[in-house]
């Protein structure tokens, strides 16, 4: 017994020194990157795993059409970065390797399709989730997920913490004996404020006057418990927003009910949390395939599809009947956060008459439906409509 207990405090001695060594990176973090003073705004494209490189290419597709002119006068510059893949990562064990790494820190953002994490059984060998990594590397610590489905009086902004929580250690536990396995969460005071913050920030700007936090602080009273009492601070500075808190296991059950969901506006929760309810919020909007989501740091962001590679699809050859919507979506998010706001809400309102509204073409993800590329061309079309804006008022 004693020489488990030996190897256990060794490895929980490695894993406190780094999370403390993380924590003074924190206390010195940079200032946000002003996109309107660079020239040009670097956007790399990786097109990921399985139907990603499909997918991306569509949405890389609607975002040159917007930014023809841009690109033209080099304002804008789209790079193609090639290497994040299943077959190169698992060939080197890693995660993201360094090259990639390399090629992807000369962006300012990224456009990013869906990658594989292996898991138990599969061809794989266990290597660490590359969005898991990407997250910490360029330490984009805001997963951003707007949901909106106006026939149920949904319209929620998600702030997930992206760095902490259980995900941050999540391939750091160990087995400390064959019959005892132990995982860690890490929370800290710098990396909670600086998330409730921007969920408070997004709300006081936008005119909303909610913000719901959610945890299971009553339970896990340690890492959850610092995370809602950070909250608790930082809504002093916000006297204009109101706030509440919610448990996480309620809280799924609260955003299907009628008569509660729509009360909620801004949530804000740690990683795990933020993963399970951003996944039931796109299902009420259309399923994962539907959502988008931003990935922000104070240097880098990272746009991507909330859903996974697919690569069912691939190994039945039907990768040309995926559907872009959530690349597409994610590219408007990244339209909005480099400062082309209006390009993003014009794309934004493209998608809700195609997808909500007029669904002139609709894709199934087989020879059914539409293609993904005769989905984008749809979308491109609707751009290039000079009624674009009343008819999708004639909607509202």
């Amino acid at each position: 017994m004693e020489n488990h207990i030996e190897k256990a405090k060794k490895h929980f001695e490695k894993i406190l020194k780094e999370q403390l060594e993380r924590v003074d990176y924190l206390k010195a973090e940079p200032d946000w990157t002003d996109y309107s003073k660079l020239k040009p705004i670097i956007i790399g494209i990786l097109g990921g795993d399985g139907i990603g490189p499909e997918i991306t290419n569509h949405a890389q597709n609607v975002l040159e059409f917007l930014l023809k002119a841009e690109i033209a006068n080099g304002i804008i510059e789209i790079r193609t970065l090639d290497g994040l893949t299943i077959e190169n990562r698992a060939k080197i064990l890693k995660a993201i390797p360094d090259d990639v790494l390399e090629e992807i820190k000369k962006c300012h953002v990224l456009l990013k399709g869906p990658t594989t994490t292996p898991r138990k059984g599969d061809q794989w060998p266990n290597i660490e989730s590359a969005n898991v990594a990407m997250r910490r590397e360029l330490d984009l610590f805001a997963n951003v997920r707007p949901v909106k489905v106006p026939e149920l009086g949904i319209d929620w902004m998600f702030f997930r913490e992206n760095t902490e929580g259980a995900y941050i250690l999540g391939s750091n536990g160990i087995n400390v004996t064959e019959d005892l396995a132990i995982d860690f969460k890490a929370i800290t005071k710098q990396g909670a404020d600086r998330i409730i913050r921007m969920a408070f920030d997004y709300a006081k700007r936008n005119d909303i006057n909610k913000v719901t936090v959610v945890t299971k602080a009553n339970v896990v009273k340690t890492s959850d418990g610092k995370f809602l009492s950070v909250a608790e601070k930082v809504a002093k500075d916000y006297p204009e927003v109101e706030w509440d808190d919610w448990y996480i296991d309620i809280m799924t059950a609260k955003m299907i009910d009628p008569k509660r969901r729509q009360q909620f506006k801004v949530i804000v929760a740690p990683n795990l949390y933020g993963d399970i309810i951003t996944d039931e919020a796109a299902q009420l909007q259309g399923g994962v395939g539907t959502a988008g989501s931003a990935n922000i740091g104070k240097r880098y962001a990272m746009f991507e599809a909330i859903h996974g590679s697919a690569l069912r699809m691939v190994k039945e050859n039907r990768q040309q009947y995926a559907d872009p919507s959530s690349m597409i979506k994610a590219a408007a998010l990244l339209l909005n956060h480099i400062g082309y706001q209006e390009k993003a809400l014009k794309l934004e309102k493209a998608l809700d008459i195609c997808a909500q509204y007029e669904k002139r073409i609709q894709i199934t993800g087989r020879s059914t439906g539409a293609t993904g590329n005769a989905y984008a061309e749809y979308i491109m079309e609707t751009l290039e409509d000079p009624n674009l804006e009343e008819k999708w008022e004639s909607y509202q």
